[in-house]
Protein backbone atom coordinates (compact mmCIF):
# COMPACT_ATOMS: atom_id res chain seq x y z
CA UNK A 1 0.00 0.00 0.00
CA UNK A 2 1.46 3.19 -1.11
CA UNK A 3 2.37 5.65 1.59
CA UNK A 4 0.18 8.74 0.11
CA UNK A 5 -2.76 6.13 0.54
CA UNK A 6 -2.02 5.07 3.83
CA UNK A 7 -1.67 8.86 4.90
CA UNK A 8 -5.14 9.27 3.01
CA UNK A 9 -6.80 6.48 5.32
CA UNK A 10 -5.35 7.64 8.62
CA UNK A 11 -6.49 11.15 8.10
CA UNK A 12 -9.69 9.71 7.66
CA UNK A 13 -9.75 7.33 10.65
CA UNK A 14 -8.63 10.48 12.56
CA UNK A 15 -11.91 12.76 10.87
CA UNK A 16 -14.14 9.77 12.07
CA UNK A 17 -12.48 9.84 15.24
CA UNK A 18 -14.32 13.47 15.89
CA UNK A 19 -17.87 11.40 15.25
CA UNK A 20 -17.07 8.75 17.76
CA UNK A 21 -15.73 10.51 20.51
CA UNK A 22 -18.05 13.70 20.04
CA UNK A 23 -17.16 15.25 23.39
CA UNK A 24 -13.89 16.93 22.10
CA UNK A 25 -15.59 19.54 20.58
CA UNK A 26 -18.52 19.95 23.08
CA UNK A 27 -21.16 17.59 20.76
CA UNK A 28 -23.72 15.81 22.75
CA UNK A 29 -23.83 13.40 19.38
CA UNK A 30 -23.47 10.30 20.93
CA UNK A 31 -24.88 10.83 24.59
CA UNK A 32 -22.50 11.62 27.61
CA UNK A 33 -19.97 9.47 29.29
CA UNK A 34 -21.64 7.78 32.39
CA UNK A 35 -21.72 9.39 35.46
CA UNK A 36 -20.03 7.26 37.98
CA UNK A 37 -19.33 4.57 35.56
CA UNK A 38 -15.69 3.74 36.99
CA UNK A 39 -16.55 0.81 39.43
CA UNK A 40 -12.94 0.99 40.80
CA UNK A 41 -11.29 4.21 42.36
CA UNK A 42 -9.06 5.67 44.48
CA UNK A 43 -5.20 4.40 43.74
CA UNK A 44 -6.47 1.27 41.60
CA UNK A 45 -7.81 3.54 38.98
CA UNK A 46 -5.39 6.04 38.69
CA UNK A 47 -2.75 3.32 38.39
CA UNK A 48 -5.36 1.50 35.52
CA UNK A 49 -5.65 4.97 33.74
CA UNK A 50 -1.94 5.20 33.88
CA UNK A 51 -1.11 1.65 32.16
CA UNK A 52 -4.24 2.10 29.79
CA UNK A 53 -2.47 6.24 28.65
CA UNK A 54 0.97 4.33 28.67
CA UNK A 55 0.44 1.37 26.88
CA UNK A 56 -1.77 3.44 23.86
CA UNK A 57 1.38 5.87 24.03
CA UNK A 58 3.57 3.20 23.24
CA UNK A 59 1.28 1.48 20.76
CA UNK A 60 0.31 4.50 18.90
CA UNK A 61 4.26 5.69 18.72
CA UNK A 62 5.13 2.35 17.28
CA UNK A 63 2.62 1.98 15.19
CA UNK A 64 2.99 5.38 13.63
CA UNK A 65 6.93 4.65 13.31
CA UNK A 66 6.66 1.25 11.57
CA UNK A 67 3.71 2.50 8.80
CA UNK A 68 4.74 5.66 8.15
CA UNK A 69 8.88 6.14 8.86
CA UNK A 70 10.66 3.23 9.83
CA UNK A 71 9.48 0.35 7.12
CA UNK A 72 10.06 3.41 4.16
CA UNK A 73 13.32 4.32 5.02
CA UNK A 74 14.66 1.11 5.40
CA UNK A 75 12.50 0.08 2.01
CA UNK A 76 14.52 2.63 0.17
CA UNK A 77 18.02 2.00 1.15
CA UNK A 78 18.64 -1.74 2.32
CA UNK A 79 19.40 -4.05 0.12
CA UNK A 80 16.00 -6.14 -0.65
CA UNK A 81 16.97 -9.61 0.99
CA UNK A 82 18.60 -7.68 3.96
CA UNK A 83 15.32 -5.53 4.20
CA UNK A 84 13.38 -8.61 4.03
CA UNK A 85 15.41 -10.53 6.83
CA UNK A 86 15.47 -7.46 9.22
CA UNK A 87 11.40 -7.30 9.14
CA UNK A 88 10.79 -11.27 9.26
CA UNK A 89 13.00 -10.41 12.85
CA UNK A 90 11.32 -7.44 13.74
CA UNK A 91 7.66 -7.42 12.77
CA UNK A 92 6.98 -10.44 14.76
CA UNK A 93 8.99 -8.37 18.14
CA UNK A 94 6.59 -5.70 17.39
CA UNK A 95 3.07 -7.14 16.71
CA UNK A 96 3.76 -9.15 20.33
CA UNK A 97 4.62 -5.29 22.13
CA UNK A 98 1.52 -4.47 20.63
CA UNK A 99 -0.85 -7.25 21.18
CA UNK A 100 0.42 -6.36 25.16
CA UNK A 101 -0.36 -2.80 24.84
CA UNK A 102 -3.86 -3.41 23.48
CA UNK A 103 -4.40 -6.23 25.95
CA UNK A 104 -3.53 -3.83 28.87
CA UNK A 105 -5.89 -0.77 27.28
CA UNK A 106 -8.93 -2.96 26.68
CA UNK A 107 -8.30 -4.55 30.39
CA UNK A 108 -8.12 -0.87 31.86
CA UNK A 109 -10.82 0.90 30.01
CA UNK A 110 -13.17 -1.83 30.44
CA UNK A 111 -12.56 -2.25 34.45
CA UNK A 112 -12.70 1.57 34.60
CA UNK A 113 -15.72 1.45 32.67
CA UNK A 114 -17.36 -1.36 33.51
CA UNK A 115 -20.12 -2.41 30.53
CA UNK A 116 -23.55 -2.72 32.31
CA UNK A 117 -22.69 1.33 33.01
CA UNK A 118 -20.65 2.47 30.37
CA UNK A 119 -22.71 4.95 28.11
CA UNK A 120 -22.66 4.82 24.36
CA UNK A 121 -19.61 6.35 23.95
CA UNK A 122 -17.71 4.22 26.50
CA UNK A 123 -18.93 1.24 24.78
CA UNK A 124 -17.68 2.68 21.52
CA UNK A 125 -14.41 2.68 22.68
CA UNK A 126 -14.75 -0.61 24.17
CA UNK A 127 -15.49 -1.92 20.58
CA UNK A 128 -12.54 0.58 18.89
CA UNK A 129 -10.01 -1.13 21.82
CA UNK A 130 -11.09 -4.65 21.15
CA UNK A 131 -10.92 -4.60 17.35
CA UNK A 132 -7.39 -3.00 17.70
CA UNK A 133 -6.47 -6.12 20.07
CA UNK A 134 -7.97 -8.75 17.61
CA UNK A 135 -5.90 -6.91 14.45
CA UNK A 136 -2.92 -6.85 16.04
CA UNK A 137 -3.26 -10.95 17.03
CA UNK A 138 -4.11 -11.23 13.30
CA UNK A 139 -1.14 -10.24 12.30
CA UNK A 140 0.79 -12.09 14.87
CA UNK A 141 -1.00 -14.86 14.70
CA UNK A 142 -1.88 -15.32 10.79
CA UNK A 143 -0.86 -12.82 8.50
CA UNK A 144 2.79 -12.21 9.55
CA UNK A 145 4.03 -15.78 9.81
CA UNK A 146 2.60 -16.19 6.56
CA UNK A 147 3.98 -13.35 4.74
CA UNK A 148 7.48 -14.84 6.27
CA UNK A 149 6.84 -17.62 5.23
CA UNK A 150 5.93 -16.81 1.11
CA UNK A 151 9.43 -14.34 1.38
CA UNK A 152 11.69 -16.73 2.05
CA UNK A 153 10.61 -19.28 -0.49
CA UNK A 154 10.70 -15.83 -2.92
CA UNK A 155 14.05 -15.14 -1.97
CA UNK A 156 15.30 -19.17 -2.43
CA UNK A 157 13.99 -18.15 -6.25
CA UNK A 158 15.65 -14.64 -6.81
CA UNK A 159 18.70 -16.16 -5.52
CA UNK A 160 18.87 -18.33 -8.19
CA UNK A 161 18.18 -15.53 -10.89
CA UNK A 162 21.38 -13.45 -8.58
CA UNK A 163 18.80 -10.79 -7.82
CA UNK A 164 17.97 -9.57 -4.31
CA UNK A 165 20.82 -7.53 -3.27
CA UNK A 166 19.62 -4.51 -5.24
CA UNK A 167 17.67 -1.64 -3.53
CA UNK A 168 14.07 -1.55 -4.97
CA UNK A 169 11.90 -3.84 -6.59
CA UNK A 170 13.26 -3.29 -10.11
CA UNK A 171 15.09 -6.03 -10.97
CA UNK A 172 12.50 -8.57 -9.26
CA UNK A 173 10.22 -6.93 -11.59
CA UNK A 174 12.22 -7.44 -14.88
CA UNK A 175 13.11 -11.55 -14.27
CA UNK A 176 9.15 -11.91 -13.13
CA UNK A 177 8.13 -11.17 -16.67
CA UNK A 178 10.09 -14.20 -18.12
CA UNK A 179 9.78 -16.41 -15.07
CA UNK A 180 6.31 -17.67 -14.09
CA UNK A 181 7.12 -19.04 -10.86
CA UNK A 182 8.78 -15.89 -9.46
CA UNK A 183 5.30 -13.65 -10.65
CA UNK A 184 3.11 -16.17 -9.31
CA UNK A 185 5.16 -15.62 -5.98
CA UNK A 186 4.92 -11.96 -6.37
CA UNK A 187 1.27 -12.01 -6.51
CA UNK A 188 0.81 -14.39 -3.42
CA UNK A 189 3.61 -12.49 -2.08
CA UNK A 190 1.46 -8.78 -2.89
CA UNK A 191 -2.04 -10.33 -1.56
CA UNK A 192 -0.47 -11.64 1.53
CA UNK A 193 1.37 -8.28 2.38
CA UNK A 194 -1.52 -6.42 1.39
CA UNK A 195 -3.91 -8.22 3.61
CA UNK A 196 -1.13 -7.57 6.62
CA UNK A 197 -0.73 -3.77 5.60
CA UNK A 198 -4.77 -3.17 5.61
CA UNK A 199 -5.09 -5.09 9.39
CA UNK A 200 -2.42 -3.30 10.86
CA UNK A 201 -4.07 0.32 8.91
CA UNK A 202 -7.24 -1.06 10.36
CA UNK A 203 -5.76 -1.26 14.17
CA UNK A 204 -3.81 2.12 13.99
CA UNK A 205 -7.20 3.61 12.62
CA UNK A 206 -8.95 2.04 15.64
CA UNK A 207 -6.04 3.84 17.90
CA UNK A 208 -6.63 6.99 15.94
CA UNK A 209 -10.08 7.51 16.93
CA UNK A 210 -9.93 6.71 20.22
CA UNK A 211 -7.06 9.09 20.35
CA UNK A 212 -10.32 11.61 20.11
CA UNK A 213 -11.72 10.54 23.44
CA UNK A 214 -8.90 10.76 25.18
CA UNK A 215 -8.02 14.25 24.54
CA UNK A 216 -11.67 15.10 25.07
CA UNK A 217 -11.00 14.40 28.90
CA UNK A 218 -7.21 15.51 28.92
CA UNK A 219 -6.34 18.12 30.83
CA UNK A 220 -3.10 20.65 30.11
Amino acid sequence: MAWITRFVVMISFLAVGILVSPEAFGSKFGGKRAEGSARIGGSPALFLKLAHLLSFATAFGSALWVTFIGGIIMFRNLPRHQFGNLQGKMFPAYFSMVSVCAAICVAAFSLTHPWYSASSVEKLQIGLLVSFLVFTLSNLLIFTPMTMNMMKLRHKVEREENIGDEVGRSKNLEVAKRNPKLAAMNKKFGMIHGLSSLTNLLSFGALAMHSWYLASGLVL
